[in-house]
């Protein structure tokens, strides 16, 4: 009986991430991406916690070191008006671009005889049995009075405290990592209130901060490389559960969680490894679709839940001016605290 195939519609990390492990177990796939590679994201490019042991048991760890992928073992955060000194991540985390990291998965899923249709935007709304959706976010046009957005760019002569820095400010907060080739990754979540017309008028301004503080210092000098620049909007922050959505869905699909977890691109990775077993047992004649989408959206959740829940209090913390400087604080007097909020949103 021949392997029946299966279509994922959306060509980032978490639907190649599937694509390449369905085709190893020789389960034809074929992939639509609207956009084409190499690309710039919105995203933070650093990988956390467990997505990096799905790397290894995939593979393909030694892919993204082959394409410049860096190493970060400390991190450390500032508000507008206070600096905490670095401290050790519990584990060590990788850094990559997304323009760097999406080209080399894709080139290796066509390698493996996967079908990608880049540049093509599918065009049938049918998420029924053998379609996979990894399309990342949903859109929300706002929340709460507030409408949230990214924006990001790379830049050169930037000198980091840190490996990972993270600076929050009463508007958002933005995270400085390096990556390959001695750039430096800047890429902040921001909202925007109702009837606000104090906020910056340009990405840059978003980006460098508030004039004195520890990031319009860090950023005062910075070459940035506009060509790399990327933005996106209708970011919904609210967690959702696997088991609630109609289709069968891996990554940011099921959820986002907050970008200051730096887990973003971990719980894709997670999502797509923890997808391919069921899948490629349906395909191959196993259990039925609706059995095969309910255990993937059980396992998700059980996986996700406990992080997604302390994400969303250390989020609002983060974003409560008169917490900022109690949390920079915390981070820098008490290391239960720091490995506690690193282990828990993990």
């Amino acid at each position: 009986m021949a392997a029946k195939p299966i279509t994922i519609v959306g060509g980032g990390l978490a639907g190649l991430t599937l694509g390449i492990g369905l085709r190893r177990r020789d389960v034809p796939v074929t992939v639509w991406e609207a956009g084409h590679y190499p690309r710039h994201r919105v995203c933070g490019e650093f990988i956390s916690g467990h997505g990096q042991e799905m790397l290894a048991r995939l593979g393909l760890r030694e892919l993204l070191e082959g394409a410049g992928a860096v190493s970060a073992s400390t991190a450390a955060f500032f508000s507008t008006a206070l600096a905490a000194p670095p401290r050790s991540l519990p584990a060590r985390a990788i850094c990559l671009s997304r323009f760097k990291l999406d080209h080399a998965l894709a080139v290796e899923f066509k390698k493996l005889g996967g079908e990608l249709r880049e540049g093509q935007r599918r065009r049938d709304e049918d998420f029924g049995e053998g379609v996979v959706r990894a399309t990342g976010r949903r859109a929300q046009a706002g929340e709460n009075g507030s409408r949230w957005f990214g924006l990001k760019v790379h830049a050169r002569n930037v000198e980091l405290l840190a490996d990972l820095e993270m600076h929050v400010s009463s508007r958002g907060y933005v995270g400085l990592c390096r990556v390959e080739g001695g750039a430096v990754n800047v890429c902040g979540l921001f909202r925007r209130r109702a009837g606000e017309d104090q906020a910056p008028q340009n990405w840059r301004d978003w980006l460098r901060g508030q004039a004195n503080s520890p990031l319009h210092r860090r950023l005062a000098a910075a070459e940035f490389e506009d060509s790399s620049f990327c933005a996106v909007a209708g970011i919904s922050l609210r967690p959702q559960r696997a088991a609630a959505r109609a289709e069968c869905c891996i990554g940011d699909a099921i959820t986002m969680i907050p970008p200051v977890t730096g887990n973003g691109m971990s719980m894709a990775f997670e999502s797509a490894a923890m997808a391919m077993e069921p899948l490629a047992a349906w395909s191959q004649g196993g259990n039925p679709w609706a059995q095969t989408q309910q255990t993937l959206a059980r396992r998700c959740d059980a996986a996700f839940a406990r992080r997604l829940a302390w994400a969303k209090w250390l989020q609002r913390m983060m974003l409560a001016p008169s917490l900022q400087n109690v949390l920079v604080r915390f981070v820098s007097r008490s290391e239960w605290f720091w490995r506690t909020a690193f282990e828990r949103t993990r």
